[in-house]
């Protein structure tokens, strides 16, 4: 969460390719487990007290996660500010406390995330090439991956909330959930949507419809499509994310139960009053 976000764009940047798609993937998920699972249950007046400023800094995570993954030369930055801007939209959806906004968030971590474990395609060219793309590395023609292309862009679509997609279910529940909260919330929330297209379309023309930079002219004799391992992962991947886009209730039907629970147990909680403690002599 915004401002205690600033060590994941090093780790992403250090890490190797598995490490990344593990700390984005799985990892960062286990917060938001953590908040709907103990946190709110154990802890519901607490949670009612401090939802205010959670959301304030979650509606701050999701504009600011998606300005800085805009301008980001680095890809693994790039999924990194984005990581930032998605957990965003999932700790807005928790403590707004409508069924519609849990659900989103729920859907958005378990859903399958290529935006954030698509170190398949590009990070199959990481561990063929020992690279990644970035302002010194750009490009490599559609002509050479078509294949990993297609692939890419079904799965970035998804991470542009284009409907028919998951990305766009689970976002859109939690707009639903903002919006019965508070209006502005959710006005403030949808105008990341315009700039999540703009960087991924952005990284999208670098990785395949850029020049050819040097270092891939040198490597690209070694460099092949889609490989059978990669087609296993990343096929799958894409199904999933028509799959859930069209019929989000196969999840939402499995996670009703615990939506209804915490909901409830959350419903009778107040925000905690500051105790005046009077301090004086008996008469």
């Amino acid at each position: 969460m915004f401002p205690f976000h600033t060590w994941l764009p090093d780790a992403h940047v250090e890490a190797p390719t598995a490490g990344s798609v593990i700390l984005a993937g799985v990892l960062l998920k286990l917060g938001g487990y953590g908040f709907i699972r103990f946190a709110v249950p154990l802890f519901p007046d607490a949670a009612h007290t401090y939802a205010p400023a959670i959301i304030v800094l979650s509606v701050i995570a999701i504009i600011y996660g998606a300005i800085v993954a805009l301008v980001q030369p680095d890809l693994k930055k790039l999924v990194a500010y984005s990581s930032v801007s998605h957990m965003g939209f999932v700790t807005l959806g928790i403590f707004v406390f409508q069924e519609q906004g849990l659900q989103g968030a729920i859907l958005q971590m378990v859903q399958p995330r290529p935006d954030h474990g698509r170190a398949v395609p590009p990070g199959g060219r990481d561990l063929r090439a020992d690279a990644r793309p970035n302002d010194r590395q750009d490009g490599r023609p559609f002509v050479a991956d078509p294949g990993l292309c297609r692939c890419l862009r079904i799965l970035h679509a998804r991470v542009g909330r284009l409907p028919g997609l998951s990305g766009f279910i689970g976002e859109f529940l939690v707009f639903v959930g903002s919006f019965a909260y508070a209006p502005v919330v959710a006005a403030a929330s949808t105008f990341v949507m315009i700039l999540a297209a703009a960087y991924l379309l952005w990284m999208f023309q670098r990785i395949f419809f850029g020049e050819l930079s040097e270092f891939f002219r040198g490597h690209l004799a070694h460099l092949t499509d889609l490989r059978p391992v990669e087609a296993l992962t990343l096929v799958p991947l894409a199904v999933l994310v028509v799959v859930f886009g069209l019929f989000p209730g196969l999840v939402l039907v499995l996670v009703q139960g615990t939506v209804t629970e915490v909901l409830q147990g959350a419903a009778t909680a107040h925000a905690i009053k500051p105790r005046v403690l009077a301090v004086g002599t008996a008469s």
